[in-house]
């Protein structure tokens, strides 16, 4: 490394989830690598004390909207204080504020795009041409963005989150001790997803699925478990009423242990409809070797690979039809762990981060 690189990473976001997780463990992998990180975020935001619980030194700002003169002059000032020189952007908000702060201190600005749903394509949303480069969570967001933002396509790159391939490794974990962990019998099939509790990751779908599994199957026994927060918790717990699961579907709120509650299924579904990159969830199934119907949304088919799950269009019948496969061995899976490991693997991402910052200071 020719050059001491200093990276402040803004986000406006208050919840806890992929994108929150993603920004926090990419800037613990990069300051491995002897890369100095520093987080701005508002100050009743969850990454606050994520980033505080791992030594992240953080700075508490307004982020009162996409113009906030206050929090940009401030970030410009954080900025040239600590001789920052890449300011990396999450959201739309910090994304206005902190890409003109960067500008204005002369530091590179990346803005990182998180989800898939289309960007305004008006010339008075420039901020994304702005930027000296943009990462992506997944191909179909960066080919968007060259196709409808005018994003020249040498300042893009998809560069999906890292998962810690030494973490998820399926033979770490005993299956027996999991499953007792969660409550799960030995006569039960556990069905899994995990997810922040929003609409777009359709745990309506996922429940209605779980009904008809439950009625096709009435001689064997599921337990369904749904691992997540999120604003939608009511509405998913009503809907557990609405079809009489209350028996069957166990809700766990947000966990830490997620390599175990994953080593602790049968299945792994994935059952979003729209906004995803490449999610952090299901690369974490693919290394620890599940069988997984997942849907064809955002840039989720980034990981498919010679049928190592079942991918499928979001409808309850398509992905009712799948899983049925797996439950009843009608599909031969190709797990295979390598491929998403050099590809997916917190390793392989931080050389491919660290790579373009590289560049953008020579």
């Amino acid at each position: 490394m020719s050059k001491e690189i200093k990276v402040l990473h803004t986000e406006w976001s208050d919840g806890w989830g992929g994108q929150e997780i993603r920004i926090i463990n990419e800037m613990i992998a990069v300051r491995e690598r002897g890369i100095e990180v520093y987080l701005a975020c508002r100050d009743h935001a969850q990454i606050k004390q994520k980033a505080l619980e791992n030594n992240i030194e953080v700075f508490t700002l307004p982020f009162k909207g996409s113009f906030d003169i206050e929090t940009m002059l401030k970030l410009k000032n954080i900025i040239k204080k600590h001789k920052i020189n890449i300011v990396n952007t999450h959201s739309g908000k910090d994304s206005w504020v902190g890409g003109f702060a960067a500008k204005l201190s002369g530091a590179n600005f990346i803005r990182t795009r998180h989800l898939s749903n289309p960007i305004n394509s008006s010339r008075l949303n420039f901020i994304n041409e702005m930027a000296d480069f943009i990462f992506t969570t997944g191909e179909s967001i960066k080919d968007a963005m060259i196709k409808n933002n005018r994003i020249n396509p040498s300042k893009i790159c998809s560069i999906p989150t890292g998962v810690d391939e030494a973490l998820f490794d399926p033979n770490k974990y005993d299956k027996d001790n999991c499953r007792e962990m969660f409550g799960i019998k030995d006569n039960e099939i556990a069905v899994g997803i995990l997810a922040v509790l929003r609409s777009f990751k359709r745990h309506d779908t996922f429940l209605e699925i779980a009904k008809k599994i439950k009625d096709k199957y009435s001689d064997k026994k599921f337990k369904f478990l749904i691992a997540g927060e999120g604003p939608k918790r009511e509405s998913i717990e009503q809907k557990i009423d609405d079809l009489d699961l209350k028996e069957n579907v166990v809700m766990l709120g947000h966990i830490e242990n997620t390599p175990e509650f994953l080593k602790s299924l049968d299945l792994f579904l994935l059952t979003s409809d729209r906004n995803e990159g490449v999610p952090q969830s299901l690369i974490q199934a693919l290394m620890m070797e599940l069988n997984i119907v997942a849907t064809n949304a955002g840039s989720i088919k980034d990981l498919y690979k010679n049928q190592n799950f079942l991918i499928s269009e979001p409808t309850v019948e398509l992905i009712f039809k799948n899983t049925v496969k797996l439950i009843e061995n009608r599909a031969t899976l190709n797990k295979d762990r390598t491929f998403i490991v050099n590809n997916f693997g917190k390793s392989s991402i931080a050389s491919k981060i660290i790579e373009i910052y590289n560049r953008l200071i020579a």
